[in-house]
């Protein structure tokens, strides 16, 4: 199976270039911008049977004050990139967001709940999915959460994790909301959970791939901490007291049960933490 991985550098793109070794060939911003149909014709050359596209502008304030950018690479990106799939016959993964829910249901979303993005990021990649399921005929639509991983997010300098342990580390006081809640997940756990997932051939659609649970991002916080034996003063505070200019959803979890029918399974988001705490902890690299 050879499988073309775009955006290969990035904080998930990383993990999946790991974990799908010599079968993984690797496209970074560099040589293939989705946003130009021209950088595409690289795919013809490698002719891969899955492409998976992880290219996304994940800056959620500034998406509002550029949504020709969001739009250019999550959903426009996403229409090019799923017509050269349908051209070649391969696989179309495209990698979502749970910000394609508004976060009122008050309970975690499945792959069956309506989307009803509230924020341009969340529209751009809603509209991504859409242009992937009617634009390439065998696709996957993947919805991830709260990403955390080796590679850090290279949209946002960093990611909640190190974020947190950063601010610890400076002596610094750590206010995070305690009323918005979603699924932290691992990127080296959805990438293994990915591999498996293509190698059953599932019935194409949508599907979540999160690590078990969800939780406040105070919790989280407080969980990273723990884990990391710091002691630090951090502070619960509410999400109206953040002067931010996208909405954000309220709760926006998911639950991964679709997967389950493939004998894929993400550990629980406590246990991914500690896995990639000592991963970040004990390299040398970082």
């Amino acid at each position: 199976m050879r499988v073309a991985v775009i955006g290969a550098n990035g904080q998930l793109g990383s993990d999946i270039m790991r974990v799908f070794g010599e079968n993984a060939i690797p496209f970074t911003h560099d040589e293939l911008d989705v946003s130009r149909p021209d950088t595409l014709d690289i795919l013809r050359k490698v002719n891969p049977d899955v492409i998976i596209n992880t290219a996304a502008y994940v800056r959620v304030d500034d998406a509002e004050m550029h949504p020709e950018i969001a739009f250019n690479v999550n959903a426009i990106g996403a229409m090019n990139v799923a017509r050269i799939a349908e051209k070649l016959g391969a696989v179309n993964v495209y990698i979502s967001t749970d910000y394609v829910f508004d976060g009122t249901k008050g309970a975690p979303y499945t792959e069956e709940d309506r989307p009803n993005p509230i924020n341009v990021y969340g529209i751009s990649k809603y509209t991504g999915e859409i242009f992937t399921r009617n634009y390439s005929s065998k696709h996957y639509i993947v919805r991830v959460a709260s990403l955390f991983g080796g590679a850090g997010a290279r949209g946002k300098g960093g990611n909640f994790v190190t974020f947190i342990l950063e601010k610890a580390k400076r002596g610094e006081e750590i206010r995070v909301v305690d009323d918005m809640f979603m699924s932290p997940t691992y990127t080296r756990d959805v990438a293994e959970a990915l591999y498996r997932f293509l190698a059953e051939k599932p019935e194409y659609g949508v599907y979540h791939m999160v690590n078990e649970g969800f939780c406040s991002w105070y919790e989280f916080a407080q969980e990273i901490l723990d884990v990391a034996n710091l002691d630090a003063q951090i502070t619960r505070i509410k999400s109206n007291e953040l002067s931010r200019l996208a909405k954000r959803p309220q709760n926006s979890a998911l639950t991964a049960e679709k997967i389950k029918r493939y004998s894929v399974k993400l550990n629980s988001w406590k246990q991914a933490l500690k896995n990639y705490m000592f991963y970040i902890m004990s390299s040398p690299f970082l």
